[in-house]
């Protein structure tokens, strides 16, 4: 590891520390000793430790020659052109980097999937799998590969090929992801290396197709199948239905823009929409504007309607942070809180996937100096046997929230 992510590590285990010791201001007075101790020694390591660090890392000449730059920017050059789909995740699947070829395979661009999880593009029974093996290759116990399938082309089976990288100026080991499309095999190989390894003579080989697999999948820049023109159309008519109703909306009616592509999220999209809209001043609190689900389930819509946004925590995350969340089969249960007796909300409306969207405004509008505002938050749920989100309809609907944002700041006539 390189001497700027160690000092990066250990600035994030004081910054940790740091939170830990303002946690303890609620202990009793009597008990406070030993924390103003603690907080004195963390104060000198800074001092003492940090800082120096920090001056000999900000007096260090830019690293590498011309000569060494211009290989890395080579490489990077090649990395891109690639025709086989590669994408650079960490122990997490979280995707790093991800090449031309790999974009156009899943159909996401390689900015919309930075910083969110790989495994979420596949279907909810390859994700498991695929997060174990990403994890026993960056703890160095071999590469590997196994058949994986994408959740916008399912009954396609996709070989992903793992294998660890140690890139410099990275603070954890990569995990190199090549994506086949159309190759199958029998199962995970490893942990000896990326194939199975011979015995009689020591050489790796990769999983061989069976026989006419390859090419039965559908080749990269060939035409889409039904289903994904299928889907497609239907994300141009729910864009056209949204922007309809935005622009039927009076000028300056910032809940009636939001209310008004909520009831058509809900009509052509998800079966639960709950929209937020963020407090008028800084310190305010959000508060509920709309609630529309089943019709058979008023009961579950008048307790969301009266739920505080603030005891979502997902909801309170997006808003916080501006960035949509995508969840099939979420994980934590307790995502959108609980009803009056206590029973989680994700449950009790039997869940199977949810986005959750911040509704941003314009970010020049506000000097973009702290990043877009956000003016409210758009939580839409898929319920029971319903197909999950897919992420080109995540994609197309984290369009329409920031359509809806500029909806809602469109000044209204002069009084």
């Amino acid at each position: 590891m390189s001497e700027t992510g160690a000092f990066g590590e250990d600035l994030a285990d004081f910054v940790r520390r740091v939170a830990e010791l303002r946690s303890a201001r609620a202990l009793p007075p009597e008990e406070q000793r030993g924390v103003l101790d603690a907080a004195l020694f963390e104060l000198q390591h800074a001092a003492e430790t940090l800082w120096p660090r920090y001056e000999r890392l900000a007096a260090r000449a830019p690293e590498g020659t011309s000569a060494e730059r211009q290989e890395r920017q080579l490489l990077k050059t090649v990395f891109q052109r690639l025709p086989l789909p590669v994408t650079l995740v960490d122990r997490d699947t979280v995707v790093r980097r991800m090449n031309l070829a790999a974009t156009t395979l899943t159909g996401v661009r390689a900015g919309y999937a930075t910083g969110r999880p790989l495994s979420a593009l596949f279907t909810p029974g390859d994700r498991a799998p695929f997060r174990t093996q990403v994890a026993a290759t960056a703890r160095g116990e071999g590469g590997r590969s196994l058949t994986v399938r994408l959740q916008q082309r399912p009954k396609e089976p996709v070989r992903a090929t793992l294998a660890a990288l140690i890139l410099p100026g990275e603070p954890q080991q990569t995990v190199a992801v090549v994506l086949q499309p159309g190759v199958t095999g029998a199962g995970p190989t490893g942990p000896a290396g990326i194939g199975r390894r011979s015995s009689a003579t020591g050489d790796t080989a990769l999983p061989a197709a069976p026989a006419g697999a390859r090419g039965r999948g559908r080749r990269l820049g060939s035409a889409p199948d039904l289903a994904e023109v299928t889907e497609r159309a239907g994300t141009l008519d729910l864009v056209d239905a949204v922007a309809t109703a935005l622009l039927r909306t009076a000028p300056g009616d910032a809940r009636g823009a939001l209310e008004a592509a909520a009831r058509v999220l809900h009509e052509r999209f998800a079966d639960w929409v709950i929209a937020d809209l963020a407090a008028d001043e800084p310190a305010g609190p959000a508060r509920r504007a709309m609630v529309l689900g089943p019709p058979d389930d008023g009961a579950l819509a008048k307790t969301l309607l009266d739920q505080d946004p603030a005891d979502c925590p997902l909801v309170t995350e997006v808003a916080a942070g501006g960035s949509a969340s995508l969840q099939v089969r979420p994980e934590d249960a307790l995502a959108l809180g609980t009803d009056p007796g206590g029973a989680a909300v994700l449950v009790r409306a039997e869940v199977s996937s949810l986005l959750c969207l911040p509704v941003v405004g314009d970010a020049a509008a506000t000097g973009g100096a702290t990043g877009p505002e956000v003016l409210g938050v758009l939580t839409l749920l898929r319920t029971r046997a319903r197909r999950a989100f897919s992420m080109a309809e995540a994609q197309a609907a984290d369009a329409l929230s920031r359509h809806v944002g500029l909806a809602m700041r469109r000044p209204g006539p002069p009084a």
